[in-house]
């Protein structure tokens, strides 16, 4: 169970931190109660086999959406040199690292780079980044874009790995209200391999941590009594369009163990603030984003505490913070 693991995951952060080793999940796993690490584990090897983006998975959706029909039309070099790609992001490092997958992939495709595009007339402007979570980060960068660059008309294509479909409308929503603002027509499409529900409405079948009770330990009831949105449970018995997850007790499992353990690490570590969650961090009262999307360049703060934080906790996805 290690190795498989070990398997999915190896080229995490690689070449910035030591190896992800059968050794390393070892002693992070050994972090839970002794009857429940193998469960885990097994779990684990589960659902990262489908959630754990490596780099060669980033490398072949960015080569598809280079030559993309829909896209580009049939004809990718003359859509790419008349495409508008953005360099938006001033805080993190994930679209510039995109954006340097995307401009391999476009040379070999194409014969060109990223220098050449954005060649008169504009056609299309293309927003590159790797998964869209809450959608914050895309919001501010497309939103600041409209009031100060963005044409009076334009077309904006938003391409990720992957969105969260709450944070997906949200976002959205808020780039209709900056361009109506603007007094300024953006038409936008976005291009993803897949959506992970996280809707409330649909969360008897949401693709996220979301726990069907608050589990019988004390300081996780403290927890969750003290928020200031009362919890909305999961129902049990469906585990998401996607199928992440192996079973509904392999779901159930890392929703009350992450939960409980996410609580114990909130208390050991001083330096996480109150919007970092047991299962992940979230602006809403709740027990957390829950989501189980991790890259190999890094794991987000919207993933359950247990993945990332440090200090006394030992990481699974040792993260790298903007």
């Amino acid at each position: 169970m290690l190795d498989k693991l070990v398997e999915h995951v190896a080229d995490y952060r690689q070449g910035e931190i030591a190896p992800i080793t059968a050794e390393h999940v070892d002693r992070w796993v050994r972090q839970f109660s002794p009857e429940i690490q193998e469960p885990i584990l097994a779990e684990l090897g589960h659902v990262f086999g489908k959630t754990y983006f490596t780099r060669k998975n980033v490398e072949q959706f960015l080569a598809a959406i280079t030559v993309n029909e829909k896209l580009t039309g049939g004809d990718p070099t003359a859509f790419w040199k008349n495409a508008g790609v953005l360099h938006l992001q001033t805080a993190g490092n994930s679209q510039r690292d995109m954006l340097a997958v995307f401009d391999a992939a476009l040379q070999k495709a194409c014969g060109i780079s990223l220098a050449n595009c954005g060649q008169a007339p504009i056609n299309t402007f293309v927003y590159i980044d790797d998964v869209l979570f809450s959608g914050g980060r895309i919001k501010h960068d497309v939103t600041r874009w409209i009031k100060e660059a963005a044409p009076n008309k334009a077309k904006l294509a938003i391409i990720t790995i992957a969105f969260h479909r709450l944070g997906q409308w949200r976002t959205g929503k808020d780039i209709a209200e900056a361009a109506k603002e603007a007094g300024k027509e953006i038409e936008v499409s976005w291009w993803r391999v897949f959506e992970l529900e996280d809707r409330k409405t649909y969360m008897a079948n949401s693709d996220v941590l979301r726990p069907t009770a608050v589990p019988a330990d004390p300081a996780t009831a403290a927890y969750v009594a003290g928020l200031n949105l009362a919890p909305v449970f999961r129902t049990p018995g469906q585990l998401g369009a996607l199928e992440l997850f192996s079973s509904e007790n392999g779901r159930a499992l890392l929703e009350q163990q992450f939960l409980v353990s996410g609580v114990q690490v909130r208390a050991q570590c001083p330096y996480l603030n109150a919007y970092m969650r047991p299962l992940g961090n979230s602006m809403m009262g709740t027990t957390g984003f829950g989501s189980m999307i991790v890259t190999y360049r890094n794991c987000p703060n919207n993933a359950p505490l247990v993945l990332w934080a440090g200090n006394p906790w030992y990481p699974l996805f040792p993260r790298k913070t903007n």
